[in-house]
């Protein structure tokens, strides 16, 4: 016996730890591992203007933000997902003031406010992408709370849609690709979770009257013609409209933009990313074989699908796509398999906001839409963008990691092993448990909306104090088919 036992100890280390979606965890190391080798490459001519031609510089700094990134997620996907409900609005609440602190004193590139610098190791990040995960945790709480009354419009929906408006109104003036792709997902969510469509078209209508403003903005601009707009008096820009002209011209070369315009700053992206897409063909050139990374900026960024593209050929960029469609598709399935409204909620909404923006990425690289500045989860260049994405799939691992406890079978609680398994990770009934049920309701419309075990905490409960009804999980199917 106590040979068993010692056979057993080493698969008891980081492997039998590292749980959740096996899918999910395979297709993030494929993303990572492509991310090494076109970041490497496509920083060639950055190395040689920074650094002298030390390429190595950037492969090793990409190398530690991915073993910092798979840090994060491991340790996030260790946490039981119901903490980040409780952290949510905490966290929410917290992002508002530095978004618009970001927005009126944040340091400025390219006319937008988007990052801070963090004191004592004086890194920028995007407090954009704190922003966007602390609203998807608040939005998946409210969701799971106000199903009851979700088609009211003031007791529902628009206790549900204030956050979303709030930060998508913070993000939008510095970066409105950012801000209308929140937006999108977060509606995504809501008709998902129940809310009534006239709510929604409602809201949709609202966001395309300064969509409509742009567009209009942007025929007007080009039928005055260069002459008329050079000889309009500019006046001095705020933070606030600072983007507006770069946003107008923006739209008028998407929509105006020709051969004739090549040599056109505005154009000049969009025309080297084109090249690089022509070059690449069926099979590509190959590995460190791209020519136009020494011509296209933001090519280990904004523009690394074009690289993609242009060393693996159609095959490679049609085998990224792909990957991010399989994520989609098992966070969805993690979404039907999960028993409680808060998890499936939290892990469909961080998938669709990952793979929205990479679609958006590889849209505008090949010029279906117009350019953006969201970079390509898990693949461009690391940064505060980056961390933050291994951050939100490290809670979708830990909701496919209670949800696998919840489908295991009930092991016998004389069986070897089982009083170490325990003591190490906690009695397996505690996941039995509905999200929120050791917490006092906090407000007035949260009455009455989790009736069970509200007084009672997990760790204090024996399995005969569980009340038959726990163990069935809330008919979460039944709502979703209304």
């Amino acid at each position: 016996m106590s040979e068993a036992v010692n056979i057993q100890k080493p698969l008891s280390g980081l492997g039998q730890r590292t749980k959740g979606d096996k899918v999910i965890w395979a297709l993030v190391l494929l993303l990572v591992l492509a991310s090494l080798l076109v970041v490497y490459s496509a920083t060639g001519s950055l190395a040689y203007k920074m650094y002298k031609g030390n390429t190595e510089v950037y492969l090793f700094k990409q190398i530690a933000f991915i073993a910092v990134g798979f840090c994060v997620i491991y340790f996030a996907h260790l946490v039981n997902y119901t903490i980040y409900s409780r952290i949510a609005k905490v966290l929410f609440l917290l992002s508002v003031p530095l978004l618009l602190y970001t927005l009126l004193f944040g340091v400025t590139l390219n006319e937008g406010s988007r990052w801070i610098r963090l004191p004592i190791i004086n890194l920028t990040m995007q407090t954009s992408d704190l922003a966007k995960l602390a609203l998807f945790m608040y939005l998946a709480r409210l969701l799971s709370r106000k199903q009851n009354v979700i088609k009211d419009f003031k007791k529902g929906f628009l206790p549900v849609m204030t956050p979303v408006a709030i930060t998508c109104l913070l993000i939008a003036p510095a970066n409105l690709s950012t801000a209308l792709l929140l937006g999108a997902s977060c509606l995504v969510m809501l008709f998902i979770g129940r809310a009534h469509i006239k709510h929604l078209l409602g809201v949709i209508g609202l966001a395309l009257v300064p969509v409509a403003f742009l567009v209009m903005a942007a025929v007007i601009s080009h039928k005055s013609g260069p002459e008329e707009e050079a000889e309009a008096p500019r006046e001095k820009s705020s933070r606030l409209t600072a983007r507006v002209s770069t946003w107008v011209s923006r739209v008028e070369h998407f929509i105006y933009g020709s051969k004739d315009q090549a040599d056109n700053d505005n154009l000049y992206q969009v025309n080297q990313a084109k090249i690089a897409i022509a070059k690449g063909g069926l099979l590509g050139s190959g590995p460190g074989n791209s020519e136009q990374r020494n011509f296209l900026p933001q090519a280990y960024n904004d523009f690394i699908y074009a690289i993609i593209i242009e060393e693996y050929g159609l095959l490679g960029g049609a085998f990224i796509i792909f990957i991010y469609l399989v994520f989609l598709y098992r966070s969805i399935g993690l979404f039907k398999r999960c028993p409680y409204a808060f998890g499936a909620f939290l892990a469909l909404g961080l998938s669709f906001t990952l793979v929205f923006q990479a679609m958006a990425n590889m849209a505008v690289n090949v010029n279906l839409f117009p350019v953006t500045g969201v970079t390509l989860p898990l693949v461009s260049m690391g940064g505060s963008s980056f961390l933050f994405t291994c951050l939100s799939i490290g809670i979708i691992l830990s909701v496919a990691r209670n949800v696998e406890q919840l489908e295991a079978p009930k092991p016998d609680p004389g069986a070897p092993g089982i009083a170490e398994a325990e003591a190490e990770e906690g009695p397996l009934k505690n996941y039995l448990l509905d999200d929120d049920e050791d917490e006092e309701e906090e407000d007035e419309e949260e009455e009455g909306q989790t009736e069970q075990g509200n007084k009672l905490k997990p760790e204090k409960r024996k399995p005969s104090d569980i009340p038959a009804s726990l163990l069935q999980p809330p008919p979460k199917k039944e709502w979703l088919k209304q």
